[in-house]
């Protein structure tokens, strides 16, 4: 656990070291939190290149004290030019997960970095894009160590990558996952970030960055055009909000899964869950079985916002939570059918000195996304639609310019005692189960925010790299503990000890005294920082 004292400026979180020291870096060249996350952002996008990249998508959560919480969707749609009959016309009854026609989306990430700059320019941010992209720049062309997790990643899934156009060249070693500790570079990579700051952000759609981007995607068949990315410009959003016993909590809006996160905390508010012991069978089984409630909803309305047909802000009022609520049986497990499935994400968190928090997501989806490394940029482009459907009946159906359901949310939570914490993870349907965990140990129980990320944690359902539709628990849990769930009828899994499995995640509060807590996961290469 990290605290800093009320002369600190800042405090950044990050499943990257080097990310969080680049936010942290800019945090003491007198940055503010956006301009600080964006230095993560593009530095994690070298460090962490089988997680996410900036051909992917992110989104934003911002808290500028005293003013209205707001969002940043940065999730790109699908092509113009792509429909359930473009993939059956080539024979196909589902979308690939990888090569070229698994990439169909636009990368949003880039406008998203974009908008929130000029929010950060209303703040009085002045730092130059050179000197927040700096860093990133430095890594890609001068290298970093491979980490552990990129070599597992890269090795669990060579099979499926290694001869996906560019993958080989990019990220591969004769043909083989680099070794930890080996040193990586992407200059390429660099060379186009290098462009971005030459050009401003706006080329990689409307400039000469993405004329390079739209003839690469041409020559590889991918289906996203030169005009897919001219079209496109990320949006500011109204968040989500929950009213909860003890302050307001906020996430993103759809296509993303941030009113699941909400709900599991609202529906835990109402059964009090603060009754129980932290940790407990009880503890575990009731959010748990929040969880399913909150995943029927998922399954039944969630989708493109523009595609709803019902108000998402509206499925967190006391009349629509009340029957969930009832419905959750504190003496059963309620049948399960299936989650999402995985999602391969960063997240970090930035709050600096003044008070403005970020709570940030960036993905390319799977593993190194469509494993198409774009030949002239060294962009490695997302997979994100290869979660849509081909029926057309299907909620999450794909259509020309619909947006896919994404797994991502970032959340951010403001105390009715002044507090600011800002917390998320990595990890598909684990994203909101984890951070119902992280909330509610520190928020309802008290505990410092590093125990209640280290502390062990469980998944129901799928992540990265992850099968079965198990209920998963990490080995340091009690033999009593494994035994009470699978009593109630929990299908139970044993992982490993601090299992990669249950995501990355990181927290950081602000308290009214001016002082900071952090934490972050040592299942991670991450690090929180302050200065």
């Amino acid at each position: 656990m990290l605290h800093s004292t009320q002369a600190t400026r800042g405090m950044a979180v990050a499943p990257h070291s080097l990310a969080a020291q680049a936010a942290l870096a800019i945090l003491q060249d007198g940055g503010n939190a956006i301009e600080a996350m964006v230095a993560a952002a593009s530095t994690i996008a070298v460090v962490y290149p089988h997680m996410n990249g900036i051909g992917g998508d992110g989104f934003w959560v911002i808290s500028d004290p005293g003013q209205p919480v707001v969002a940043i969707e940065a999730c790109g749609p699908a092509a113009a030019g792509v429909s359930c009959e473009f993939y059956r016309d080539r024979g196909m009854k589902e979308i690939p997960i990888r090569g070229p026609l698994s990439a169909n989306t636009v990368a949003g990430t880039i406008s998203g970095w974009q908008q929130a700059l000029g929010i950060s320019a209303r703040w009085g941010g002045k730092l130059p894009l050179s000197r927040l992209l700096e860093d990133a720049i430095h890594y890609a062309g001068n290298g970093i160590p491979v980490t552990v997790s990129q070599y597992a990643s890269t090795t669990m899934k060579l099979d499926g990558l290694a001869d996906q156009p560019g993958f080989a060249d990019a990220f591969l070693v004769d043909r083989h996952a680099p070794v930890a500790g080996s040193l990586f570079k992407q200059e390429r990579l660099g060379k186009t970030l290098q462009m971005l700051v030459s050009d401003g952000l706006d080329s990689f759609y409307r400039g000469q960055l993405a004329e390079a981007i739209g003839a690469d995607l041409s020559q590889l068949g991918i289906p996203v055009t030169r005009n897919d990315l001219s079209e496109y410009r990320a949006r500011t959003r109204t968040p989500l909000h929950l009213r909860h016993s003890l302050g307001d909590l906020y996430n993103m809006t759809p296509p993303t899964q941030g009113l699941v996160s909400l709900i599991i905390v609202g529906l835990l508010d109402r059964i009090n869950i603060g009754q129980y012991a932290p940790d407990s069978v009880e503890y575990i089984h009731l959010i748990v079985e929040a969880t399913k409630q909150a995943f029927r909803i998922r399954d039944q309305y969630i989708t493109d916002l523009d595609h709803m047909t019902i108000d998402p802000q509206a499925c967190l009022s006391d009349e629509f939570l009340a029957p969930y609520a009832a419905a959750i049986r504190r003496d059963t497990a309620l049948p399960w059918a299936r989650g999402k499935g995985p999602g391969d994400t960063v997240w970090m968190g930035v709050i600096d000195g003044a008070g403005r928090a970020v709570s940030f997501i960036q993905s390319i989806y799977h593993e190194f996304g469509s494993g198409v490394v774009l030949p002239q940029t060294g962009i490695c482009w997302q997979n994100r639609g290869c979660s849509f459907s081909l029926d057309a009946q299907h909620l999450n159906a794909l259509m020309p310019r619909k947006k896919p359901f994404h797994t991502l949310n970032p959340a951010l939570a403001r105390f009715k005692d002044g507090r600011t914490m800002v917390y998320g993870t990595m990890g598909g349907d684990g994203q909101p189960q984890t951070q119902a965990a992280i909330f509610t140990r520190y928020a309802v129980f008290g505990q410092p925010l590093q125990q209640a990320i280290t502390a062990p944690r469980w998944l129901l359902g799928r992540t990265w790299g992850q099968t079965s539709e198990t209920l998963k628990l990490e080995s340091r849990f009690s033999p009593e503990i494994v035994k009470g769930l699978h009593q109630l009828g929990h299908d139970v899994e044993v992982i490993g000890e601090f299992d990669e499995t249950v995501g990355h995640a990181g927290a950081i509060v602000h308290y009214p005294s001016g002082t900071f807590e952090g934490g972050f996961d040592p299942r991670s290469n991450g690090v929180a920082s302050g200065f």
